[in-house]
């Protein structure tokens, strides 16, 4: 199973303290996959530059999108699920993560699961987040498993490589974060089978967004 964690964001100052609260996250998350034997890969945006007006990968004349577009294309379309690590913004997702996601077309994130992943340096996890990334990334295709993992007080979990803090109740977490990623992998291999099996995947538009117009 190759499984993707993006990572929602691009902040680098503070506050908040300490900077990049969502790397932790994220760190977390692959290393959890990786023990549980899957293959996990963290996408970072920092990572993948992109212009500043905003042109989806998919619009640009073929040969010309930046080739780290190009590269991340690719690994979207072999993937097998995804997780999806975002603080909250104005009770919503952050815009780092949507802006990374919408430069890609929906077919290649369709017909497989992922899992929402949210935190704050709060008490709340960012848990008015999850409620939007889930018709969001429904729309993409991804439909969200029923678990997700939210995580207040982030920067009291986790270091930042991604490690637990001293007096943290690990077997805690890990079992809380399995919780999800057993169902990402249930539902992962079962989307993978039928796709080996050559299944259609209906209403999963190829060229453009109006194929899903009515008449």
């Amino acid at each position: 199973m190759d499984i993707l964690v993006f990572l929602g964001s691009v902040r680098t100052s503070t506050p908040p303290r300490p900077a990049r609260l969502g790397e932790r996250i994220a760190r977390a998350c692959t290393a959890r996959l990786t023990a549980l034997g899957l293959q996990a890969s963290l996408i970072d945006p920092l990572d993948y530059p992109r212009d500043a007006a905003f042109t989806p990968h998919f619009a640009h004349a073929k040969g010309r999108a930046p080739k780290a577009l190009d590269d991340l294309v690719a690994r979207i379309e072999a993937a097998d699920g995804y997780v999806m690590v975002s603080p909250e913004y104005n009770h919503s997702l952050s815009p780092a993560l949507a802006d990374l996601l919408n430069h890609f077309g929906s077919s290649l994130f369709s017909y497989k699961p992922s899992v929402i992943a949210t935190y704050s340096a709060g008490q709340w996890g960012g848990t008015r987040a999850a409620m939007t990334m889930r018709g969001f990334l429904s729309e993409l295709g991804c439909l969200p498993v029923s678990a997700m993992i939210h995580v207040p007080h982030a920067q009291d979990v986790w270091d930042a490589d991604g490690a637990y803090l001293d007096g943290v109740d690990a077997v805690r977490w890990q079992g809380y974060l399995d919780r999800s990623f057993q169902q990402l992998e249930w539902w992962g291999q079962a989307a993978r089978d039928r796709r080996d099996a050559g299944a259609p995947r209906p209403g999963a538009f190829r060229r453009d967004p109006a194929q899903r117009n009515a008449p």
